[in-house]
């Protein structure tokens, strides 16, 4: 999944976004609250939490880096829209 803001896009693995442990450690560590947990029924009547990238605050990214050094390499991009979408590295 990807959201694009005006001078920021977050992208995030469809995979680390249903894995529900990083999922929670995504949403705990962004200073900015670009991700939260959200919860849908799960299949077998209980609830799944599972990744959302909220779109009115990506563009407030502060490139900390600390989704991309909490996630495993690849999971999640931090894209600069304004850097010919350069990647945050």
């Amino acid at each position: 999944m990807r959201v694009d803001g005006t001078f920021i896009a977050v992208e995030v693995s469809e995979q680390a976004a249903a894995d529900q442990e990083l999922a929670r450690r995504l949403a705990e560590v962004c200073p900015v609250d670009i991700f939260r947990l959200r919860t849908a029924a799960a299949e077998s009547g209980g609830s799944a939490d599972a990744l959302e990238i909220v779109a009115e605050n990506v563009d407030e990214c502060v490139l900390c880096r600390l989704c991309l050094d909490t996630a495993p390499a690849g999971a999640v991009k931090v894209i600069k829209l304004y850097d010919n979408e350069a990647l945050l590295a």
